[in-house]
């Protein structure tokens, strides 16, 4: 059987000029990186505005395997099925971080004959968006430090710095790390800390921006540190906004690519749903509206955490209204959730399928109370059994919820024509009563109460003296009506990893709280979430290399 990397090398790309010529994109709207990678001017997007909205298609999934369960690959089959139904379509992807690359997921483009095309420089350096957010990021950093050392007249406390550095690799020895070691002259000794770039509120800003002038006004408002009198100090206080945007310029633009059969994908953007708010860039969402009938974009993990965040964070914010949601699911991340372990999910077992259809259940109905129209597709695997997928078709029938098979990592867009028949079908005969579960007038506490109660199934919500410290200074500055962006596990419903299925009988516990004042929501960290990965025993990078003819190897 071939490789995910081997089937995308072996794979004829057309040159991305083509591809966005049966867009009706001139050439002159595109900014080459090469030959089959591409950003969209600012010229072609003003241009797109009186163009008419076509269909979002949300696509989610249940809580995932530490392996994942293929709801990128998902998302590409499905689009690439559009496409051989003669639908004009397009992919709204997130960009793969380097960390899970190297890591343990391993790549983000999809897999098997539902990939996104280049698939290598996909998800390794791409068109450079990640370096220039990790860049941004640290330049305030260090004008944060430089401006202490230099006089401080903002008068920062610190020991009230809250501004992180960012690296995006998993490198769990930069969480706490102390800064300033050496003579005078290299600034004044500190506890620093680093978090994943895709953790950092830069890549949320440059995902929830609308335009240049959005971007400025968010990063003027992003809090870096307290001032002796405990006051916020903003990188607008610092004069960071100009150099930061400038660094951002290029990024800010939607990137073009293809997939394995040719159906166009903008992937820019890629903050992490278990730590951050887990979407790719409203500009792209947007432009991808206004250029096909038909968009299809992916929000990170289960839909507890990436679908809850582009229905409550994104989509109110972007004035999106989705018109279908996608709900992926797999027969071996039902038996996880069943309580079998990882070594014996390829195995036939319908107890532990029952067990674990629990968690499907309750995703279903978290989707419902958002007031959507659902199609649960099992996204199919070479070790299901016959009597595996009919007891999940059977399950769905009797909740009274659109089923269908996905083939699409064995046959691609064929694969993917019978989800793509029956959300087509959703579309016509269902209307999205789409809604936010809170208002943004309701209390912090009271949204964090809710996303438990309603989303996760807690009884309650217990916070740690610090955290509760930190909320009541959130709502001092004014900024109770902040979105809600939970930082969990993507494992359970929980904050506890270990409890699979739908849980019953638990509640979570908040460990600290901190305002993303520019991207505007505040970040609530449940259980012993880190914002800084590390890497496992055995990481993926042990496995790739380079031939003598520069061809990588074992990236996927």
């Amino acid at each position: 059987m071939k490789t995910d990397i081997q089937i995308a090398q072996e794979a004829r790309m057309l040159p991305i000029r083509d591809v966005a010529a049966g867009l009706g994109i001139k050439e002159d709207d595109l900014e080459l990186y090469g030959r089959y990678k591409a950003k969209l001017s600012d010229q072609y997007m003003r241009g797109l505005k009186k163009e008419k909205d076509g269909k979002l298609i949300l696509v989610t999934a249940i809580n995932p395997t530490p392996a994942g369960e293929g709801k990128t690959t998902v998302s590409v089959g499905l689009g690439q099925a559009f496409g051989r139904l003669g639908k004009r379509a397009i992919l709204a992807l997130r960009e793969p971080s380097l960390g899970p690359c190297f890591g343990i997921k391993g790549g983000a483009a999809g897999g098997g004959y539902s990939q996104v095309l280049p698939m290598e420089d996909l998800n390794l350096h791409f068109t450079g968006d990640f370096h220039a957010i990790t860049s941004a990021n640290n330049l305030l950093a260090a004008l944060l430090d430089n401006h202490i050392q230099q006089g401080n007249s903002l008068q920062i406390d610190s020991r009230q710095v809250v501004w992180k550095r960012c690296l995006d690799m998993n490198d769990r020895v930069l969480r706490n790390v102390v800064v300033g070691l050496g003579a005078k002259a290299d600034g004044f000794v500190r506890e620093d800390h680093f978090v994943i770039t895709v953790a950092s509120e830069i890549m949320a800003i440059l995902c929830l921006a609308r335009d240049m002038a959005d971007l400025k006004d968010r990063l003027s408002r992003v809090i870096v540190a307290y001032n002796l009198s405990g006051e916020p100090v903003t990188a607008g206080d610092l004069k960071a906004v100009g150099a930061m945007a400038a660094l951002l310029k290029d990024a800010m633009k939607p990137n073009l690519v293809q997939t394995l059969e040719h159906t166009p994908a903008l992937v820019h953007g890629g903050p992490f749903a278990n730590i951050a708010h887990g979407c790719n860039s409203v500009r792209a969402t947007a432009m991808g509206l206004k250029m096909a009938d038909y968009v299809i974009t992916e929000a990170g993990f289960g839909a507890d955490l990436g679908a809850e965040k582009f229905l409550d964070i994104k989509a109110p914010m972007a004035g999106l209204h989705p018109d279908c949601v996608v709900l992926v699911a797999t027969v071996r991340a039902l038996k996880y959730n069943g309580g079998l372990p990882k070594d014996q999910l390829t195995e036939e077992n319908l107890a532990a399928l029952e067990r674990g259809i629990a968690n499907l259940d309750k995703h279903i109905e978290n989707l419902h109370s958002f007031g959507l129209p659902i199609v649960v597709t099992l996204n199919s695997f070479l070790t299901d059994t016959p009597a595996e997928t009919d007891l999940v078709r059977d399950f769905c029938q009797k909740k009274g919820c659109e089923f269908a098979l996905s083939q699409v990592w064995a046959k691609g867009g064929e694969g993917g024509i019978p989800l793509a028949e029956k959300v087509l079908e959703v579309l016509e005969n269902k209307k999205s009563e789409y809604h936010p579960l809170y208002e943004p007038s309701l209390p912090l506490e009271e949204k964090i109460k809710r996303i438990a109660d309603k989303i996760y199934g807690a009884d309650g919500v217990d916070y740690s003296p610090a955290a509760r410290r930190q909320l009541q200074k959130i709502v001092s500055m004014g900024m109770n009506h902040f979105a809600v962006c939970m930082a969990k596990t993507q494992y359970s419903l929980s904050d506890d990893a270990g409890k699979l299925g739908r849980p019953e009988h638990f509640r979570v516990t908040v460990r600290e709280i901190y305002p993303a004042a520019g991207a505007g929501f505040v970040v609530v960290v449940l259980g012993n979430i880190m914002t800084m990965p590390g890497l496992p025993r055995v990481p993926a990078a042990n496995h790739i290399d380079v031939t003598n003819d520069s061809v990588i190897t074992g990236l996927f």
